[in-house]
């Protein structure tokens, strides 16, 4: 029985219940593009696949980054499986470097567990309403062995300018540290096009799970034009989860070919929700931080671990306490839900509210 004590992420993921509105899965409720599902009927290879991943899928993923080849690709068990390798990789290299990651605080709430689980240190950058502070990335970086950069940002929805992502560059270029960029909300960004980071020690983790809705398939992919890293990263996986998901795989393949037409598409549908929970937020006075990209916001809150428990227990409102994202003192909201969803969400939340005056 979850207790308002123990509250956790995990007291909220997969829970579903007549009635209840969800602000807090990161889950797209949008469906994967028909061509998915397309090879299902015909499909019969099920035995083990390459460690580093399907040819034809890292063929064509290297499509999509300028320069590069399919051995420059590493396809893994999701995002998670991707920053989890990269991590421990990082934490065995024989380097002089400290054994510290720097990340951005407001972050991912898995972020500071998967660097500890590592052997290594989580180290907190500032941040300005959301956004890095160069001064103290330029202060800190030099205690650190990598950096973890999330733009756009979960649970924020900032996007970094890409005048500091090209200083991030350049300082880590120069310092010889490791850039670990995930970008799984790459393309759900409205105010511009992705920066892609490139150095000779980027590596950019992705996933199908957000832009195709592809979650529970478990597809997700390392891209770095360090040889000597992936080749580690395979070396370690092979000893770990050995391949992806072959069939997610295949499926994967189908996704990529899919027109660019599908993904815009999707976007105005985020960008439409995004201004409706904005909109309603603002209207009841939270200070929150309109969303450049991904589908999150995380207005401050007053009290918010009774407010996270109440909207659960009283008005079956599942929202994410800020403090599991370095947060305090605010709340995420996810839009990934449907608009008639939003909104009777919005009117529980100005019921309680209004009560708590």
């Amino acid at each position: 029985m979850v207790n308002k004590r123990d509250l956790s992420p995990a007291s909220f993921i997969g829970v579903a219940k007549k009635g209840l509105i969800s602000f807090g899965s990161g889950q797209p409720d949008l469906p994967p593009p028909d061509a998915v599902y397309q090879i299902l009927p015909e499909y019969r290879d099920f035995k083990y696949g390459l460690i580093q991943g399907l040819t034809t899928l890292r063929v064509a993923l290297a499509k999509q980054y300028p320069g590069s080849g399919k051995d420059d690709f590493v396809v893994t068990n999701g995002a998670s499986e991707a920053l989890d390798l990269s991590l421990r990789v990082l934490a065995s290299l024989n380097t002089k470097l400290p054994k510290k990651v720097l990340l951005a605080q407001p972050y991912y709430y898995s972020y500071p567990h998967l660097i500890q689980f590592s052997g290594l240190e989580p180290v907190y950058l500032q941040t300005t309403r959301g956004r890095i502070d160069l001064d103290d990335f330029r202060d800190k970086a030099k205690q650190c062995c990598a950096v973890l950069i999330n733009s756009p940002s979960n649970p924020t929805g900032r996007v970094e300018s890409v005048e500091t992502l090209k200083e991030i560059e350049k300082i880590t270029a120069k310092l010889g540290i490791y850039v670990l960029s995930d970008e799984v909300y790459k393309e759900l960004i409205y105010v511009r096009d992705n920066y892609l980071l490139s150095g000779p020690h980027v590596v950019t983790i992705n996933s199908f799970s957000k832009t195709y809705a592809m979650c529970g398939f478990r597809i997700g992919y390392l891209w770095s034009r360090d040889k000597t890293f992936v080749e580690r990263v395979i070396a370690m996986k092979t000893h770990s989860s050995m391949n992806t998901n072959i069939l997610g795989q295949e499926m994967a393949l189908e996704a990529t070919k899919v027109p660019r037409q599908f993904i815009a598409g999707q976007l105005k549908i985020w960008e439409q929700r995004r201004d409706l929970l904005y909109q309603g937020l603002f209207e009841l006075g939270l200070d929150v931080w309109k969303p450049e990209g991904a589908f999150y916001m995380l207005p401050k809150i007053d009290r918010p671990r009774d407010f996270v428990w109440d909207m659960y227990t009283k008005h079956k409102v599942i929202t994410y306490l800020g403090d599991w994202f370095g947060a305090p003192g605010s709340v995420r909201f996810s839009y990934a839900l449907d608009v008639e969803k939003i909104d009777e969400g919005m009117r529980r939340l100005r019921e309680y509210l209004s009560g708590r005056k």
